[in-house]
């Protein structure tokens, strides 16, 4: 039997949660087949088995918190794989790598789920610590697991006084329920509660007419669709925005934390504000000023998708230095963003309204309006400039032509 060893799965990450078991114990399974999928702080990741055998043991239930360098599953290598004394020699080089303390931890949660000591209830390390988050008594819980093991489902029916202390937090009645914030979300709260108590805000807000985009859109998006690639108006607030960042540079900086410096950025790394199963992520497109419209429709749409299956890379999430928030696919009308930290600015969209406006003539005419709204760190942008900005910017969607005939 060999056990397969939770490998580092990203820089600083020492836990994740297994979100889903791709195979079932007992299961033949094949060299580099997806296993698991497990959720660490910044994003879905699928581990692939290293050899070919038959799964054995699984080491975690799904919701449960593995620990890099643990053990994750056990299996049985092939014989005819070629490899079996290879694998056990590297199998022992991983396991001198791993820390003592870590060791003894991965051998104390077997004998706690393997022989529980006289009068000590029968539980993985997991739910012991469930347990102890919702102050309950483990010995006074009647397990329906095998030999009587107490589950994370034993602990959410629990309603007994004499199991639940005065001070649990945990209630049955009433319609409550508790539930740890994990992984991605956990990440963008702490991030989210930085960003508003370390960067003082200010907001812009101003209308934005479609019409002569929409049209513009409608004209080209079939030659996009013989490229495969679907074309929104999200691409086009992408370009003019980078556009307008040559012309206010400051707009595409970020000041360190005692407002000593500011960092002035080349390149245009424009984040989409997703909300993907995981929870709120913002991936950016790097180097927005090299790409062509359909260059950042291509990649526009294939961030989108990989946030919405929970697959994005460190890299997509990592070095942006703006974010547009696209709160009108969802009905929104009018927000007050928060700034991405470091970032210093970004936009909320809304939707798209047909309302009566007047002309140079003041008769009343219909015409498609966005509201867009701004949030800038205060720190290093000012009222005015964010309102010139925001004018280019604008510029650039209501009249088109002049943002797709620049040229560099």
């Amino acid at each position: 039997m060999q056990d397969f060893i939770l490998p580092d799965i990203g820089e600083g990450i020492v836990e994740c949660e297994v979100v889903k078991w791709l195979v079932t114990q007992g299961q033949t399974i094949i060299e580099d087949q997806p296993v698991v999928e497990v959720m660490t702080d910044k994003a879905l990741v699928e581990i692939p088995a290293k050899y070919s055998g038959q799964v054995t043991k699984l080491y975690y239930a799904e919701g449960d918190i593995a620990k890099v360098h643990s053990p994750l599953f056990e299996m049985q290598i092939n014989a005819d794989d070629g490899q079996p004394q290879e694998t056990a020699v590297v199998q022992k080089q991983v396991d001198d790598n791993i820390p003592t303390a870590t060791k003894l931890a991965a051998k104390q949660g077997d004998i706690d789920t393997a022989k529980p000591a006289s009068g000590k209830a029968l539980a993985s390390p997991a739910v012991r610590r469930l347990a102890r988050e919702l102050e309950i008594d483990l010995s006074q819980v009647a397990g329906s697991g095998d030999k009587g093991r107490v589950l994370k489902d034993d602990l959410t029916s629990v309603s007994s006084p004499e199991i639940l202390s005065t001070s649990a937090r945990f209630e049955t009645t009433g319609g409550k329920r508790v539930e740890p914030i994990r992984g991605i979300k956990a990440v963008m709260a702490k991030h989210m509660m930085h960003s508003v108590f370390t960067v003082p805000h200010f907001s812009v807000s101003e209308e934005i007419e479609m019409d002569n985009l929409m049209q513009a859109r409608g004209q080209i998006k079939g030659s996009f669709e013989k490229e495969g690639i679907k074309l929104s108006f999200m691409p086009f607030f992408i370009k003019a925005m980078s556009l307008a960042l040559e012309k206010f540079p400051i707009i595409n900086s970020q000041v360190n934390a005692d407002c000593s410096e500011v960092t002035y950025f080349d390149d245009h790394n424009i984040g989409i504000a997703v909300d993907s199963k995981v929870g709120l992520v913002v991936p950016n497109i790097k180097g927005v000023q090299r790409l062509s419209l359909l260059e950042i429709a291509k990649k526009s749409n294939e961030l989108v998708e990989l946030a919405r299956q929970g697959r994005l890379s460190n890299t997509d999430l990592k070095g942006g230095t703006i974010s547009i928030s696209n709160i009108g696919v969802l009905g929104g009308t009018v927000a007050t963003p928060v700034i991405n930290a470091p970032e210093s600015a970004i936009v909320a969209l809304g939707k798209i309204q047909r309302l009566p406006r007047f002309d140079e003539n003041d008769a009343v005419k219909a015409v498609n309006i966005m509201h867009v709204s701004w949030s800038g760190d205060h720190r290093i942008i000012d009222g005015a400039t964010m309102v010139r900005f925001n004018n280019l910017w604008k510029s650039y969607l209501e009249n088109p032509l002049t943002m797709l005939a620049i040229t560099r």
